[in-house]
């Protein structure tokens, strides 16, 4: 069976909350041959556990690398999706900003646009504003 997997899920199987749903979670992914992981839905996993669960940067980190690494879980890009997790947790931006310099460095482009100033902390890529008039 495939299926895109949602937030809940993932949240319900991190967190162990509440037991009975975080049990039927963890089995299901236990058991899942195939799950496909939108970009979108780590980016949202990452805001509940960080905003309603206040969970440690490093923590949640390695629980999106632990997702990423069971068998049935299928993303688009792996790759980009573990390098945004890594400039997450380094860099200590939030996983937006940290999404769009891994973009940035996985097609070379190496800018990007933006106002927010916590990306200059990254060095393999430049922040560029739109000029004043």
């Amino acid at each position: 069976m495939s299926a895109f997997i949602d937030t809940n899920i993932l949240v319900r199987h991190l967190t162990g909350d509440p037991a009975p749903m975080a049990a039927r979670a963890t089995a299901f992914l236990g058991s899942a041959t195939c799950l496909l992981l939108a970009d979108l839905i780590v980016a949202e996993t990452i805001y509940v556990l960080e905003s309603f669960y206040e969970a440690p940067r490093t923590q949640i980190a390695e629980a999106i690398r632990s997702l990423l690494a069971f068998d049935a879980i299928v993303t688009v890009d792996p790759a980009l999706l573990l390098r945004a997790v890594e400039v997450y947790e380094t860099a200590r931006i939030d996983f937006a900003e940290a999404y769009l310099v891994a973009c940035a460095e996985s097609t070379g482009i190496n800018k990007v646009a933006s106002f927010d100033r916590s990306i200059d902390s990254v060095h393999t890529v430049k922040r560029i504003e739109p000029p004043e008039s």
